[in-house]
């Protein structure tokens, strides 16, 4: 008898436990009915349980949550056509969140995936309709925050489609296709090496310019400094000459005693050197006794 209370008591409890429900923040709750979505009796529209706690009956009816919470839209870059028939590849995201969860269940089962899916399509249209419209000049000179704005009012009709409110639409990037883009930069890199060329060209001709003019420069220079070279070195000559002939006017015989010792010097400087004259000659006059007298 005991244990049949306890197995009561316990049973009191699951059914307890399983007829509350929590909503929490940032959720929405949608009951049904051996599968079938809970209405309200008055006017036939789908239940939705906002947050708190809710009843159910247990075994009958069950909840599905939803999120209410602001979500991103984050799928990958698709390919558009501008209105020169020019592809480009756009990376764009969305930002979006229920605000009719009867509509949103109805069109998507309630499913995440199917609502991405929708919602993609939905934007898509808007971005390739104001894509198409515009040039490739258009789209990348600043036209881009009018391409978003046209975007998210054309994503708006899903407020009513899907029940769900885009609150923004962004473009993250703008490329050319990989193929494109390959030719394009191959096209620039020609055409950078090509005024690299002549960039170098008109330097080797410039530096062909500055050297022959530095070395006409130096040319005229070491003529210059040469001809004054042999314009003092002939004034200091000539001044030598007039010295030495002051000498001789005053002491012809000093002047020729100096000039002999000079001649013995330079003769004289190596010891390997060799001299074939006669002792008694006028070479060596002033080293003889009487040299002087003669």
């Amino acid at each position: 008898m005991k244990n049949f209370f306890i197995a009561i008591i316990a049973l009191i409890v699951i059914l307890s436990v399983s007829s509350v429900f929590v909503i929490y923040e940032g959720q929405r709750g949608i009951v049904f009915q051996f599968s079938k979505i809970k209405r309200d009796s008055a006017t036939d529209q789908m239940m939705v349980f906002e947050p708190g706690l809710h009843f159910k009956i247990p075994f009958i009816e069950t909840v599905r949550k939803l999120d209410a919470r602001i979500q991103t839209l984050d799928e990958a870059a698709d390919r558009f056509v501008t209105s020169e028939k020019k592809d480009l590849i756009v990376d764009s995201y969305a930002k979006w969140r229920i605000v009719d969860f009867s509509t949103y269940y109805l069109r998507t089962a309630g499913s995440v995936d199917n609502a991405r899916v929708l919602l993609k399509q939905k934007i898509n249209n808007g971005l390739r309709t104001e894509f198409g419209n515009r040039t490739i000049k258009e789209i990348v000179s600043g036209d881009r925050d009018n391409i978003m704005a046209k975007a998210l009012e054309s994503a708006k009709s899903s407020r009513e489609d899907l029940g769900i409110d885009v609150v923004d639409v962004r473009i993250k990037a703008i490329n050319l296709p990989d193929e494109i883009s390959q030719s394009i930069f191959d096209r620039m890199r020609a055409e950078r090496t090509a005024v690299a060329k002549e960039h170098r060209s008109q330097g080797q001709e410039q530096a062909e310019i500055i050297r022959a003019t530095i070395d006409a420069k130096v040319t005229v220079m070491l003529a210059e400094a040469q001809k004054n070279s042999f314009t003092i070195r002939g004034e200091g000559d000539a001044l030598a000459a007039k010295v030495y002939s002051d000498a001789y006017n005053k002491d012809a015989e000093f002047y020729g005693f100096y000039r002999s010792l000079e001649a013995y010097k330079n003769s004289f400087n190596s010891k390997n050197d060799i001299m074939v004259v006669k002792p008694d000659g006028d070479f060596f006059r002033f080293l003889n006794s009487d040299g002087a007298s003669k």
